[in-house]
């Protein structure tokens, strides 16, 4: 099969690989639909994470093609969503809904769904099967509920956005934007983008994005507390995971307000001083995307939301190393690759 390997930062390549087998007994294999690149690919494409020869993605969609001898769940022919976690769905961790924390969770990363086939693990506990076989435009939106809009749903969520709340958005890429579609959807009064492109600043509104803020830092904070009568935010989303993001998203925050932090953490230190006297609560990490897949796929299938409006550049496998350029220099906000 075909299948992304990124040999060194900023060395992409597509190449010829064994087609996956069945290793455990509750493994299935999936011919992808669709794969994409996620922002988080960019941290060991630009050298911050350690890549050698190392087969790239963590999103995919595709019909089952083959399952071990103890799925039960999951059928051949099933077209499926999965999280970029796989996890038993089974243990106490997962039935309290953080699966991408079970205790046998297993990183898709490692498997790499950037390919036209793919082994996954615990197929029962990892994948959702949708109620059909989806129309081609549906595509885009079930690939991004795989993580980006899952991620996104789950910073919202654990910076309980709702009713009657404020919302702010520090990063404007796919998690972020979709953070705005997800707190639009749980009710908030007000979304605050910080985003400085006009592309995505267009694309935020869309979703559900009342206000943009194009400061960033202490300027940024300044115009949140600015834009709330000096409490700052009731609720923040952390879509980055830089120290500048983090700390913008603290101190946007007004005292028992909430962060919702999912944004991959790199070099992220917090002033112990500095958190005690904020009053604020921190919840995040990695989403347990598995927890909302059943309410996103119907939604989508419903055409209620169109996540899909994220992918702004659209290449096959083949062209996978342009797909990596244009996010890296910006000029791509997600790409999906055609399988």
């Amino acid at each position: 099969m075909r299948a992304v390997v990124m040999y060194a930062p900023g060395d992409v390549r597509v190449e010829e690989r064994d087609d996956p087998t069945i290793i455990e007994p509750t493994d299935a294999i999936i011919r992808l639909a669709a794969s994409c690149i996620c922002g988080s690919d960019l941290w060991p494409y630009r050298g911050d994470d350690a890549v050698d020869h190392t087969p790239m993605g963590h999103e995919y969609v595709g019909v089952v093609t083959e399952i071990g001898d103890q799925v039960k769940d999951v059928k051949v022919g099933d077209f499926v969503v999965g999280s970029f976690f796989a996890s038993d769905n089974t243990c106490e961790i997962c039935q309290a809904g953080y699966q991408s924390r079970c205790i046998h969770a297993y990183p898709m990363g490692v498997i790499g769904t950037q390919s036209e086939y793919a082994r996954i693990p615990m197929a029962d506990g990892t994948l959702v099967a949708t109620p059909g076989m989806p129309d081609a435009e549906l595509i885009p939106s079930l690939l991004a509920a795989s993580d980006v809009l899952g991620t996104g749903w789950f910073a919202a969520v654990a910076a309980e956005a709702g009713p009657g709340k404020t919302v702010a958005v520090v990063g404007d890429g796919a998690v972020g934007l979709l953070g705005i579609l997800a707190a639009k959807h749980l009710g908030a009064e007000r979304i605050i983008a910080m985003s400085r492109h006009a592309d995505r600043q267009a694309l935020a509104r869309e979703f559900g994005a009342t206000d943009i803020v194009e400061e960033r830092g202490d300027e940024g904070v300044a115009k949140i507390k600015e834009l709330t009568g000096g409490y700052g935010a009731h609720s923040v989303i952390e879509a980055v995971g830089t120290q500048e993001s983090m700390m913008q998203a603290i101190r946007a925050t007004r005292a028992g307000g909430h962060v919702g932090y999912v944004g991959v953490s790199h070099d992220v230190a917090l002033d112990g001083l500095e958190l005690f006297f904020s009053g604020v609560h921190l919840h995040g990490g990695p989403a347990p995307v598995r927890r909302f897949l059943p309410e996103l796929i119907q939604l989508i299938w419903d055409r209620r939301i169109d996540p899909g409006k994220v992918f702004d550049l659209s290449l096959p496998l083949e062209e996978a190393a342009e797909g990596y350029r244009a996010m890296d220099e910006r000029r791509a906000t997600k790409v999906l690759l055609t399988v």
